[in-house]
């Protein structure tokens, strides 16, 4: 068996098994990361997958898909590691991964469908914004047009996911602009839960010599805070949505529902 690969039972609970499949990342060209950048991409073996799973817990109840975005593997082998897990964790009733837009896009809305019935029940997908100026700069390998596309397809196949977005992400003095168009984005789709993520400027990336070289200028927390705000107040889901600034990396954590709980959570953000 590949020595990286290994089997995590979280502390807090344990019917839930972390299940590498990729290592690295098959993109890894977005401006921000610097988490993959001296990491070579690389799929799991399914024969090492299995093994895993052969001495995994029978009661397994969920299993989450990690790598950086382990739906690059393609369908046929997507297909068979849920048919491993259906095989080897009888009990498990829910199966989640990381997924990048650009990955959705090579599968149809038949075989989305067919992933979740074996068993893939949850997406958590890297949207980051509603602007394509900001896609470009922050080379996300997407645009827009893509994004809704691909989230209007997923709602096809009945596949759920959540949109995790990422304020402060169009710089100084766009924090308006840049929530209501991220806005109006996922107003365009059905999603389970909008999550937000706080910008931060790692070193070794690409942003970094942005700033270094002020052609990038970060927003202050004044106006992420504004973002936020902004993006509460122009989402507008069909079907009740939870938004959720939880994330480690958030300025302010606040969690509820919209729109019923919108001015809850507004009150809780400028207070």
């Amino acid at each position: 068996m590949n020595k990286n690969v290994t089997i995590h039972y979280p502390q807090d609970e344990m019917n839930t098994v972390l299940l590498p499949v990729t290592t690295g990342c098959s993109y890894n060209k977005c401006s921000f990361c610097s988490m993959y950048k001296d990491e070579k991409y690389s799929e799991v073996p399914l024969r090492d997958i299995e093994m895993i799973l052969l001495h995994g817990y029978k009661y397994t109840e969920k299993v989450f898909l990690t790598g950086a975005d382990p739906m690059a593997i393609g369908f046929h082998k997507m297909k068979a590691i849920l048919d491993l897990i259906a095989k080897h964790l009888p009990y498990c009733a829910r199966v989640a991964s990381y997924a990048a837009i650009k990955s959705i896009a090579k599968y149809s809305m038949e075989e989305l469908s067919i992933l979740h019935n074996a068993g893939l029940r949850l997406l958590y997908i890297g949207f980051e914004t509603g602007r394509d100026d900001i896609l470009e700069l922050m080379n996300k390998g997407h645009t827009v047009e893509d994004a809704i596309q691909q989230g209007k397809k997923l709602n096809r196949a009945k596949l759920p996911f959540n949109t995790i977005i990422m304020y402060g992400i169009a710089g100084e003095g766009q924090a308006r602009d840049n929530a209501i168009a991220t806005a109006e984005m996922i107003n365009q789709f059905e999603t389970n839960k909008v999550i937000t993520m706080n910008l931060i400027v790692f070193a070794g990336t690409k942003l970094k010599t942005m700033v270094e070289n002020h052609t990038f200028t970060q927003a202050s927390r004044n106006e992420r805070l504004i973002e936020i705000q902004t993006l509460l107040e122009t989402l507008d889901p069909e079907k009740e949505m939870e938004f959720d600034t939880t994330h480690p990396t958030n300025i302010i954590r606040i969690k509820g529902k919209l729109p019923k709980e919108r001015q809850r959570l507004i009150r809780q953000l400028i207070n």
